[in-house]
């Protein structure tokens, strides 16, 4: 039997609001590299040892995570002092008065950082009422830059090697170059990324889900961080991404890229031990996708 039409997850809508778009991208590139580059630091020298769990066993927070946001935080606080702000390390954050509000993950990969695995990044949005008017996802291992403005082409601004950090703007010469998402139209040519759940009995609807769906499509890939699971869905790295338990800072930057970059971006619907989830594809492969994860078996 097939399944009701997919309801489209607004995170971008044609107006914009407040300060200049090109502003507010330059305030988040510059916040998200300052962030990065500390983490950076951090990540190669292996010294992050103060670690506990928030939800879940599983579910990891480490004293990077902390000062990335509060270097983000305060940055914004500086330069923006009249915005909102929410942040996945201190939850609601402040209201603001201007209208626009800071959508932050200062660290979106946390296991994966704690573990040496060179799979994550810091993801920074700046929302109106009507969604995402900006956004970035910094992949500091690989000195990629994402980014995205309301009715813009997407972007990826990339470093031979990520640099210092002077006056909140990387201090090297870059090559720019527009996303390019995947056209892909065959679910037997697709290449999906996914993310798991912290809580077990979640996780066990899942794996009913990929084993449902891994004999129909290419392959699947899950490395660990939604926000640069969606900068490469937007950059053409997969084909698809979905996932279920993802918070407003996991996609607030990634979904406005990936929808800049011509995908459609859909709710996947709440099912016994199915959270609400996202998923992001090509136009052509939304609703054969939606059929083969969207629910239960």
């Amino acid at each position: 039997m097939g399944r009701a039409a997919p309801r489209a997850v607004l995170v971008s809508a044609p107006r914009a609001a407040g300060a200049a778009l090109g502003e507010l991208l330059e305030i988040a590139k510059g916040q998200a590299v300052s962030a990065g580059t500390l983490l950076l630091e951090s990540f190669r020298d292996g010294r992050e040892h103060e670690i506990t769990s928030k939800s879940t066993p599983t579910d990891l927070v480490s004293e990077a995570d902390r000062l990335a946001e509060r270097v983000i935080h305060e940055g914004l606080a500086e330069l923006r002092p009249q915005d909102g702000f929410l942040g996945e390390e201190s939850g609601a954050g402040d209201a603001g008065s201007s209208g626009l509000r800071w959508v932050v993950d200062p660290l979106d990969g946390t296991v994966n950082f704690l573990f040496g695995i060179p799979q994550w990044c810091v993801s920074i949005a700046v929302q109106d009422e009507h969604g995402s008017l900006a956004g970035v996802v910094y992949d500091a291992i690989r000195g990629e830059l994402y980014s995205a403005v309301r009715g813009g082409a997407p972007t990826v601004e990339v470093w031979a090697e990520p640099g210092p950090v002077h006056g909140g703007t990387a201090a090297r010469a870059r090559e720019t170059r527009t996303l390019s998402a995947s056209r892909c139209a065959e679910l037997s040519t697709a290449m999906l990324a996914t993310g798991f759940a912290y809580d077990a009995r979640v996780r066990a609807a899942q794996a009913q889900v990929i084993a449902r769906a891994i004999p129909r499509v290419r392959d699947i890939r899950r490395f660990g961080s939604a926000a640069l699971d969606l900068a490469w869905t937007a950059a053409g790295r997969y084909d698809a991404y979905f996932e279920r338990t993802v918070k407003p800072w996991d996609i607030a930057a990634g979904t406005l890229l990936c929808e800049a970059a011509g995908l459609r971006v859909v709710e996947l619907p709440v099912h016994e031990d199915l959270p609400w989830g996202i998923l992001v594809a090509p136009p052509a492969l939304c609703e054969p996708l939606l059929e083969l994860v969207g629910g239960p078996a």
